[in-house]
């Protein structure tokens, strides 16, 4: 599989410097994230909105070693939105966090993340938006968790992503499937040992929809977080046995991937979601994108091979 072989470029500093320097990759970069600054996202964040489109923004970061580090991603969330009150978007505009970031490797890590993280969801509240943790390796997980239902005890629009391929999924989806949650259902993207998770397509595709089945028929709000047709099908079709509407969940998908279905989802009255990421260290986050599709493999080699 391709998959674990990418991720596992995606730490290595000697590809990162290869696949930095080559002239084709900045444009085929772009596709996915669309700006390295905050300046250059609004004008992205201006347009998507105005497509009838929401967002989830994503500041891409490096891999923290220092609790300066995390202070400084911290900061940079909080610049963020700064430039987001300024466009009074409320939820339409939410944020992604990954606790990495804010210093959950370090020593003392979980505390440090959630003091690093707090204040950026208290700032997110003062604008009328929210904050979605997102799920890393299996090994964050309860960290992960413990900080969600801490946060929550204030701010209990703050939602959480949980991935389809580990098998302690379903169990998670039936806690968090509760009045007020926000849920994110994803597949899942991490190389993962054999004794944790799914490793074959058709096993996570089916756990997938168990888990996506529980957070239809519970309380809470649903967010799925898929660009496989058959998943948006049969998420519409769970949702309509469980009498939701198609305000009562919403679709995600990622910047630069299948562009056209999120505007047709907007158009036919669901909110549709757009995971938008932006920084100067894209490298891990554009590895992982690539792992995550083939397809997304072929596109980028394609442009390779073409570029004159």
């Amino acid at each position: 599989m391709l998959g674990p072989v990418i991720l596992a470029a995606s730490r290595s500093d000697r590809l990162r410097r290869v696949v930095s320097a080559a002239p084709v990759t900045k444009p085929v970069v772009n596709r996915f994230i669309p700006g390295e600054s905050v300046d250059q996202i609004v004008p992205i964040i201006v347009d998507a909105t105005s497509k009838g489109l929401e967002l989830t923004m994503d500041v891409v970061g490096e891999d923290i070693t220092t609790p300066e580090q995390a202070a400084a991603a911290r900061d940079a969330y909080l610049e963020l939105i700064e430039h987001l009150r300024a466009l009074d978007l409320g939820t339409r505009a939410e944020m992604s966090v990954k606790l990495s970031m804010f210093g959950q490797a370090l020593e003392g890590g979980h505390e440090l993340a959630l003091a690093n993280v707090r204040p950026v969801v208290e700032a997110a509240a003062a604008i009328g938006t929210t904050v979605t943790l997102d799920a890393e390796d299996h090994t964050t997980l309860d960290s992960m968790f413990a900080i969600h239902e801490e946060l929550r005890k204030d701010f209990p629009q703050t939602g959480c992503v949980i991935q389809a391929y580990l098998f302690r999924t379903e169990d998670d989806a039936r806690r968090l499937a509760a009045a007020g949650s926000r849920v994110r259902v994803v597949k899942g993207a991490y190389k993962e040992p054999a004794s944790v998770a799914y490793q074959e397509k058709p096993e996570i595709d089916k756990a997938y929809v168990r888990v996506l089945r529980i957070l239809m028929e519970g309380d809470g709000y649903p967010m799925v977080g898929s660009h496989d047709p058959r998943i948006v099908e049969i998420a519409q079709e769970l949702a309509r046995r469980a009498g939701r509407k198609p305000g009562d969940f919403e679709f995600q998908m990622l910047y630069g991937i299948r562009s056209d279905e999120h505007v047709r989802l907007a158009r036919e009255g669901h909110r549709m979601r757009v995971y938008t990421a932006y920084g100067t260290d894209w490298y891990g986050y554009f590895m992982r994108r690539l792992a995550e599709k083939p397809a997304n493999l072929l596109f980028f080699l394609r442009s390779v091979l073409t570029k004159n």
